[in-house]
């Protein structure tokens, strides 16, 4: 199969290109290269037969009708997004720009496409979203496919917005799409922006290792390289206009994830006194800090034999093991825009 990949220079596009490669589809990676991707993501398949890279941007009309000319995929998975709720807090207007705007333009495109090709029937143009669509749950349940949505950051509005834009176009113009809302990701090559690869950075740089409000909000933890796994999986078998939840099954409070993480830092890098814990801080809770969130996989079970392979304690110990081996790839987006900053303070 051929793949066109947007935003396949970021965290979770490549992880889908380089697996993808790995199992012998061709894929076009088309990226804007904005603040969080990075090419050095995808170095290990750059040099191969099966690969090509567009830079262009979901926005520009003119420049996806031309990647879909040019290169004529078999399907399209649609990962390029602004994702970051604090961003997102702070410069929500980017977020309905591309988000929004840049999925309502590759709908376009893709359609004015599958038309020309004469509408064939194994097309695909598959809609990565997230659980952050469903809202907030309580101490107990969990989001389903049918959870109704109730998003509550700018970021998840604008995904929710995307994701309703995909079914009406499936709906009114016979668009073949399938969708999928994923749990919080996290593994190697993940922009030092979010939880887990800035404590990381930050424990090991000596700083503090600030936690919103106690600690006690909840997520459902998917290492990055079972998600990419997944959505091929969907791609593959996934129903005509269906969407699926993928989650990884490790629920854990954002205060024992952080303690996890120290736990294996002392072990595999110990301090000169003292434990990586003794960093922990509390700071002021994000604005609006959804409580919970917990992904029901039945359907991904059940109807793809699909589940998550690593648990939360084995993919922590790979993502730390990650960055102290690739210390060169983190110290070079240092200097981008954000990067050891906290935004989103409202």
């Amino acid at each position: 199969m051929k793949i066109l990949v947007t935003g396949g220079a970021g965290f979770i596009g490549s992880a889908v290109v380089r697996l993808a490669i790995g199992r012998g589809h061709e894929v076009v990676n088309l990226d804007a290269l904005t603040y969080a991707a990075c090419l050095d993501n995808v170095a290990s398949v750059a040099d191969n037969p099966n690969y090509a890279f567009v830079q262009a941007d979901i926005r520009d009309r003119a420049a996806m009708d031309a990647a879909l000319a040019t290169h004529t995929p078999d399907a399209i998975m649609h990962l390029a997004a602004e994702s970051h709720v604090d961003r997102s807090i702070d410069g929500p207007g980017a977020f309905i720009d591309t988000n929004v705007m840049g999925t309502y333009t590759l709908l376009e495109a893709a359609r004015a496409y599958w038309e020309g090709q004469g509408r064939p029937e194994a097309f695909r143009f598959h809609h990565i979203s997230t659980d952050e669509v469903f809202g907030s749950l309580g101490t107990t349940g969990m989001f389903t496919e049918t959870t109704p949505y109730d998003p509550r950051s700018p970021y998840s509005a604008s995904k929710a917005a995307s994701d309703h834009l995909v079914r009406a176009w499936q709906h009114t113009y016979g668009l073949p799409v399938v969708l999928t809302n994923c749990s919080n990701n996290y593994g190697p090559y993940h922009f030092p922006e979010k939880l887990i690869p800035v404590i990381i950075l930050n424990a090991l740089a000596g700083k503090d290792l600030a936690i919103y409000g106690d600690g006690s909000n909840v997520r459902d933890w998917l290492y990055v390289e079972d998600h990419a796994d997944a959505l091929l999986c969907v791609l593959d078998k996934g129903a005509l206009g269906e969407s699926y939840n993928i989650g990884g099954e490790n629920e854990r409070t954002n205060l024992e994830l952080v303690q996890t993480l120290c736990t294996i830092l002392d072990a595999k890098r110990p301090k000169a006194a003292g434990t990586y814990a003794d960093q922990i801080t509390f700071v002021t809770d994000r604005p609006g800090h959804d409580a919970r969130y917990a992904i029901d996989p039945t359907r991904m079970r059940d109807e793809l034999g699909w589940h998550p392979s690593v648990t939360v304690e084995e993919g922590l110990e790979r993502t730390v093991e990650w960055y102290l081996n690739n210390e060169a790839w983190w110290r070079a987006l240092q200097d981008r825009d954000g990067v050891g900053t906290r935004l989103g303070t409202g």
